[in-house]
């Protein structure tokens, strides 16, 4: 926004100096006549220059000081001024002066000011022989294509005062002393802004800017440590290097620059400042804009000093703590943005240095508040009514609580009021409706209630963008209602807006997006609703129980996010008439054959897959999965080429995989599960499909071997091929899968879509614990190999063993011979291992027994012999994983080991050894009275203990503390590993909470109600 404003203001002194040049020409032509000699420069000079609209047509006659753009001086006649700047917006087609610039201007030795800019010179170099125009003061060649060096001899300028290349002019290929080449004393203003500088900003021995007030680097490409040197100029008012790829830390300095009243070192991403910037006098300081980088630390309460502050922006940092109560004392302060910090504490509750201010109310300067996408809490306190010029008023994204205050209302000039995705409860407030001015109303995703009617609306004529999603409101408003405001964004889901389809929509004509998901609406759609639709870029009405069939063909906008999921549609599919972003008709009562045009998952689909679907280039997600489409898979597919996601899973493809399907570079899933396809696995699958994270071809009919190719999937997560009829040997090379051999610490999150509410989540369903279970919101933490039910054979693959992030390891039911190696305890990730059903043999290693996160294992029906391990991990395991290998004895089998006590119970099965203890009951019973009574007696000891002798309790519940950390995060592994097969609901609804392991939600619970019971007694 500053940067519009500095170049509309910038256009605004241009069309003004145009002015001042045409009466200054007039009043020069009555006092004296140009020089001859210059005259015939100047001819010379137009004649190098292009004007195919004419501008310069009063370049005619003898007395050139009333030409346009010439400035003579009013005794000698000279010119002085060449003023040719384009006073139209760029690209209004109405100037733009090209050519070359010839050097004929060298010959007006008394040329002060020369200025091109919004010209178009087409990439021409800076012409050398400017630096021979010694008198010249002012040069401004911005925004008109000019491109190369600085030319050296600029630095001959020695009475140049303002030097303004700016935007546009392409210095790309400047030299490395480029800033000694204009190290002069009488500069004033430097603007190099987005020029393509790159490189270090040079070191400079020697500051010779003695007089320089403004500099502007911004928009450049620098990548190198800050010039502290900038520090050393103590004429500096302005400064702006933002967006400078800079690095390092800011300098203390600044703030003691007496002068300084404009930094700006936003966008450069690692400048590092502390508290401690903030410490300095800022005497001068008006802006201050340090925007998203790295500046740390608490606020100070010392921030008050700066008295002159208008505009303070330190988005995006890493400021912590609480904002202290003497901002209050800045008085003039216009616009405040703390957002995207981690900020915590409460909004003061007063504000001091008030009294200062000279008005009743806090701040009364105060038009821009924005705290957003902090860790705030409290209340929200009653003075944020008292800013009667606030504008903005953005709090979304912290954790505030309570309920919302009526003051709001008395914010006459307020426009943006976003509350979203806090705690606040209540209801909303009717004097929200009073609001004139206000544009945007964002309250979703808080824990509001009550009805909202008529008057919440009654003056909000303005009102543009409206979400009441997340919340509890009911909307109860009459059926021949008009509301005052026409919405570009309404955003209602989770509202209760039934039981009828509102007909207050249908004044609504400038709406854009739309979303009245969850929203308890019944019934069809009407008709005239279709007649909105044209200008729609997001649709989403999911998870109601609307009825009846939606149009062949309606209207959108191109690359629309449409979502009809989870109703009661029937009929034949809908058909956008342009292509969309996102088309979800999922669970609904959709018949007939697929369309050209796509979630279309989950309904009774027939038909074979259109060779069309090539035409729809822009899709990124195909999801045709759980239908009853038969044939091929069309070579079409292939010209899809920015799809990421191609689920055909369950149905009845049959044929091979189109060798199109090469061409989908970008295809991060490719799931065909469950189909009919056939052939050989194709080595293109491991060369080209480079981005590949999840493969699932399970249960078809392919044959031969498993390609070594697909060890160059370097983002391979799962890799599933079970239940085909693949041959030969594991190949060794996929120990090599990069994204397996370390674990996945980050959840991705897999999305689609461009909007909140209205997106495709990825899904996978992967057989774990000889279960399958579907995966979404972590299917990115999860790795997997799943190669059973094939006719695999050879040793096991003990390069397998390097993968030590794999979470699940499936090669069951195939024909692996050779012993299960001891570096099997390198998969420290493990939790699911099923090598049964095969020909292994030898001992089970005991390294298996390190294996803690192992939850699942499956080693039965193979050759295995020796001792069970019994340690660690291994003794949770019951018999039927170890059943089926006639040489294994031990725990937990009845089989005891050679050597071995039998003890009690029941030894090998021949008969021999078979004990029975008659005394079982009785035991049984003393063991469970004896169990209760020492679970008393260690509950109430040691709470006696500890509630007597303070410091021991405080020793025991740190280390409870440590105890439940441990068991959390223990519990978050198996909460991955564990995902239920339940689909959680979308869009719309608030997200549901994943499933727990009964460990997690059991076991943790427990240890935090025993933790909290001894703590309130303390």
């Amino acid at each position: 926004m500053e940067r519009l404003i500095f170049l509309a203001a910038g256009l605004v002194i241009s069309i003004f100096s145009s002015i001042t040049t045409r009466l200054t020409c007039n009043a020069a032509t009555e006092n004296v006549t140009c020089l001859p000699s210059d005259r015939r420069a100047l001819l010379d000079f137009k004649n190098g220059l292009s004007d195919p609209e004419n501008v310069l047509s009063s370049w005619r006659g003898a007395d050139c000081c009333g030409w346009r753009g010439i400035v003579c001086d009013n005794v000698t006649g000279s010119v002085t001024v060449i003023d040719l700047h384009n006073p139209y917006p760029l690209g209004y087609g109405l100037w733009n002066l090209s050519g070359e610039i010839r050097p004929s201007l060298v010959q007006l030795e008394s040329l002060k000011h020369l200025d091109l800019s919004s010209n178009e010179f087409g990439g021409i170099p800076i012409p050398e022989f400017l630096g021979s125009l010694k008198n010249l003061q002012y040069l401004n060649l911005s925004n008109s294509g000019f491109s190369g060096t600085i030319p050296p001899n600029l630095g001959n300028l020695s009475r140049l005062e303002f030097l303004m290349f700016l935007i546009s002019v392409d210095l790309s290929l400047a030299s490395a002393n480029w800033l000694e080449v204009l190290n002069m004393p009488d500069l004033t203003e430097l603007h190099l802004s987005a020029c393509g500088l790159s490189g270090p900003i040079p070191y400079l021995s020697r500051v010779n800017f003695t007089s320089l007030a403004v500099i502007d680097l911004s928009f450049n490409g620098f990548s190198s440590m800050f010039p502290h040197w900038l520090v050393n100029i103590s004429t500096l008012v302005h400064a702006d290097l933002s967006n400078c790829m800079l690095r390092g830390r800011i300098p203390l300095g600044f703030g003691e620059l007496p002068d300084l009243e404009f930094l700006n070192l936003a966008l450069n991403g690692n400048l590092s400042a502390s508290s401690s910037l903030f410490r300095g006098s800022w005497r001068s300081i008006k802006v201050l804009n340090l925007a998203s980088n790295k500046v740390h630390g608490e606020l100070p309460a010392s921030i008050g000093n700066m008295v002159s502050l208008t505009d303070f922006d330190l988005f995006d940092n890493d400021v912590e703590g609480g904002i202290p109560s003497t901002i209050g004392s800045l008085c003039k302060l216009v616009n405040l943005d703390i957002s995207g910090n981690k900020l915590t504490g409460s909004l003061p509750e007063f504000l001091e240095g008030t009294e200062n201010c000279g008005v009743g109310s806090p701040l009364p300067s105060l038009v821009n508040l924005r705290l957003s996408v902090n860790q705030m809490t409290g209340r929200l306190p009653d003075w944020l009514g008292q800013l009667k010029n606030l504008e903005e008023l953005s709090l979304d994204g912290n954790f505030f609580e309570g309920p919302l205050p009526a003051s709001l209302g008395s914010l006459q000039n307020l426009t943006d009021l976003s509350l979203a995705a806090n705690r606040l409860n209540g209801t909303l407030p009717e004097s929200i409706g009073q609001l004139q001015e206000l544009v945007v109303l964002d309250v979703s995703s808080n824990y509001l209630s009550g009805i909202v009617g008529e008057t919440h609306f009654s003056k909000l004529r303005k009102l543009k963008i409206l979400s009441l999603s997340s919340n509890s409101f009911i909307l109860n408003v009459s059926s021949d209602w008009l509301p005052p405001f026409q919405t570009r964004s309404l955003n209602m889901g989770s509202c209760q807006l039934g039981p009828l389809f509102p007909g207050w929509l249908r004044s609504q004509n400038e709406i854009m997006y739309l979303d009245i998901s969850n929203a308890s609406i019944s019934g069809p759609i009407p008709a005239w609703f279709w007649d909105l639709t044209f200008n729609f870029s997001l649709l989403n009405v999911s998870f109601n129980r609307l009825q009846g069939q939606l149009p062949r063909s309606f209207q959108v906008t191109p690359f629309a996010d449409l979502d009809f999921s989870s109703n009661l549609f029937e009929g034949p599919l809908p058909l956008p008439s342009v292509p969309v972003e996102l088309l979800d008709l999922s669970n609904n009562r959709f018949q007939g054959p697929i369309p050209q045009n796509i979630n279309l998952s989950s309904n009774n689909l027939t038909g074979t897959i259109p060779s069309s679907i090539g035409k729809c280039s822009y899709l990124k997600v195909v999801d045709l999965g759980n239908n009853n489409l038969s044939g091929e898979i069309p070579n079409s597919i292939g010209q899809l080429n920015q799809l990421q996601s191609l689920h055909v899973k369950n149905n009845l493809i049959a044929g091979n995989l189109p060798l199109s399907l090469k061409n989908l570079s970008s295809l991060e899933t490719l799931d065909l599960g469950n189909n009919k396809l056939e052939g050989a696995l194709p080595p293109w699958l491991g060369e080209s499909l480079t981005s590949l994270r999840i493969l699932s071809l399970r249960s078809n009919l392919f044959s031969r071997g498993i390609p070594s190719s697909l060890s160059n999937l370097t983002s391979l997560q799962v890799l599933d091929l079970a239940e085909n009829s693949l041959a030969g040997s594991i190949p060794a090379s996929l120990g090599d899968l990069k994204a397996m051999v370390q674990e996945q610490l980050t959840n991705e999150y897999l999305l689609y879509g461009r909007y909140r509410g209205v997106y495709y989540e990825e899904n996978l369903v992967v057989n774990l614990k000889n279960q399958s279970q579907k995966f979404t919101k972590t299917l990115s933490l999860v790795t997997a190999i799943d190669l059973s039910g094939n006719h695999l054979s050879g040793d096991f693959p003990v390069e397998l063993t390097n993968l030590q992030g794999l979470m699940v390891l499936n090669l069951s039911r195939n024909h692996i011979s050779g012993q299960v190696p001891d570096s099997i305890s390198r998969l420290t990730q493990l939790a699911s291992l099923d090598l049964s059903s095969n020909d292994l043999s030898g001992t089970i290693p005991a390294s298996m027994e390190s294996l803690s996160f192992l939850g699942y294992l499956n080693l039965s029906n193979n050759n295995l012999s020796g001792k069970i391990p019994d340690k660690g991990q291994m003794s949770t395991f019951g018999s039927n994983a170890f059943e089926g290998n006639p040489g294994l004895c031990g725990a937990p089998l009845v089989v005891t080991c050679p050597g071995e006590d039998s003890g009690k119970g029941v030894n090998p099965p021949n008969g021999n050894n078979v004990v029975y203890d008659i005394n079982d009951g009785i035991i049984d019973r003393w063991f469970y009275l004896s169990i209760g009574l020492g679970f008393a007696a260690g509950i109430i000891v040691p709470y006696l203990v500890l509630v007597i002798r303070k410091p021991w309790s405080d020793q025991y519940f740190n280390f409870v503390d440590k105890v439940v950390s441990k068991l959390l995060s223990v519990g978050r592994r198996a909460q991955t590993a564990h995902e239920g097969n339940e689909e959680d609901s979308r869009r719309g609804k608030m997200e549901s909470i994943p499933k727990m392991t009964s460990f997690d939600a059991s076991c943790t619970s427990s240890f935090r109600s025993f933790e909290m019971y001894f703590r309130s007694s303390r």
